[in-house]
């Protein structure tokens, strides 16, 4: 009796084994897209100076809010609904390239007129509008459409190529910063605008070539799917707002050494969820066909998928707390706070990776408007509530408040996602019901 048991087992763990393999190649790419930007990061603010580099990081912020607008969200009905019906592509991929050139070229102009007044990387007047928008046309523009060719990938559940999408394009920025800065000797900003500009478009030909075979879009837009789109993308705009309410209010009241190593932790301990990131990235679709008759189908996976991400989230925190110290080999001894910092925030990638799992499941089934609600009101109040701690007690104040945010979101959206399981079986059984 134990043989057929054993052969049972060993099946099922055979069917996991396409899974393992398609998180461990995603986890992979985005750890090496991680690394890569890492290095670019550091290439970059050694060459660039201290105020040129200031200039780079504070515009490139702002197109990284931008980027959210670009398209209104209409990758991910892409991902939800090519995934259960592949013939749909090419509508689709008519109505994200309408609205991804509608919304670009209205958030460039906005960007082009707005962006002069506060920042000037040259002393011409007509210069530094021309500089300006080229940033803005490759950090909006550019970006969303090598994101978009990932996206696509895994809306055909084929990741291997969105892995390269991922791995390709961080790759590229890297040589790209190597060739200007170390080879050709670029120091200034200037010089580095024509750069990116230059590696992003190479990375869009690449994409287009790549893409070319899954077919041709069919011009028009799927209106139920603007509302939806909306619901997607706004949160992530008050998300950028949540994470950068924190850094601005130190900049005011603390230190500059203070401000650095909370910076760095930060974007260490992002790219520490990237463990979870990768396992969202492969299940999103399979999620998306379970529950395309009802949340309620994919509430076994979801547990099943939650149990998974957080088992990694407590393994990623760990690994980080325990390698702390080696960061001022990395980023040098100035930091003198980074180590006591990163120790301190590693364990917030638990609770995100909690509220993560919820939205995602959310999302996959269409439930945009619930899932809106949870990320919108979070980062709202979580704006005022990091803005407020960081005034009061810097950056004690700072810490509490990351962590009162985040356990506050994954039980929000728990709470949600239960709500909306419930509400589906009871619809599945309401409509049964008459027919038995």
């Amino acid at each position: 009796m134990t043989v057929p048991g054993s052969i049972q087992k060993m099946a099922r763990l055979r069917g996991f084994l396409p899974m393992f393999m398609s998180y461990a190649a995603s986890g992979g790419s985005l750890i090496v897209s991680s690394f890569a930007q890492l290095l670019t990061f550091a290439i970059l603010a050694r060459f660039l100076g201290v105020h040129e580099f200031s200039l780079f990081v504070a515009i490139t912020a702002v197109s990284a809010i931008a980027v959210h607008l670009c398209g209104l969200g209409a990758t991910e009905c892409l991902v939800r609904r090519v995934a259960r019906d592949h013939a749909i592509y090419p509508l689709m991929l008519g109505h994200n390239l309408i609205l991804i050139s509608a919304s670009g070229v209205a958030l460039i102009v906005v960007g082009a007129v707005a962006l002069p007044f506060f920042f000037e990387i040259s002393t011409d007047p007509v210069v530094n509008v021309v500089e300006i928008t080229l940033m803005l046309v490759t950090n909006i523009v550019l970006v969303r459409c090598i994101l978009f060719a990932e996206q696509v990938f895994i809306a055909f559940s084929d990741f291997g190529s969105a892995n390269k999408v991922v791995m390709g394009f961080a790759l590229i920025r890297t040589a790209a910063a190597v060739l200007a800065c170390l080879a050709f000797g670029v120091s200034t900003l200037s010089g580095w605008i024509l750069w990116q500009f230059a590696a992003h478009l190479l990375m869009l030909a690449f994409c287009v070539q790549a893409l070319r075979p899954l077919g041709r879009p069919r011009w028009g837009l799927v209106r139920e799917e603007l509302r939806l789109g909306l619901f997607f993308s706004i949160p992530f705009i008050l998300k950028a707002a949540r994470q950068n309410a924190d850094l601005l209010v130190l900049s005011l009241v603390t230190t500059a050494e203070i401000v650095s190593s909370y910076s760095v932790a930060r974007r260490i301990i992002e790219s520490s969820y990237l463990s979870v990131d990768a396992l969202n990235r492969i299940v999103y679709p399979g999620t998306a066909k379970a529950s395309q008759a009802g949340l309620h189908h994919a509430a076994e996976r979801v547990s099943k998928i939650f149990a998974v991400a957080f088992t990694i989230s407590v393994g990623a925190g760990a690994t980080v707390y325990v390698f702390a110290p080696l960061l001022p080999f990395l980023f040098g001894h100035d930091y003198i706070s980074l180590v006591s910092f990163v120790r301190v925030l590693c364990w917030v990638v638990v609770p995100v990776a909690c509220w993560a799992i919820a939205l995602e499941a959310l999302g996959a089934a269409g439930h945009q408007g619930a899932r809106a609600s949870v990320l919108g009101t979070g980062s709202l109040l979580g704006a005022g509530i990091a803005a407020w701690a960081t005034w009061y007690a810097p950056p004690l104040g700072t810490f509490v408040s990351y962590y009162v945010i985040e356990t506050a979101m994954a039980v929000a959206a728990w709470a949600v996602y239960l709500s909306v399981v419930a509400r589906s079986r009871q619809t599945s059984f309401a409509v049964s019901e008459p027919a038995e």
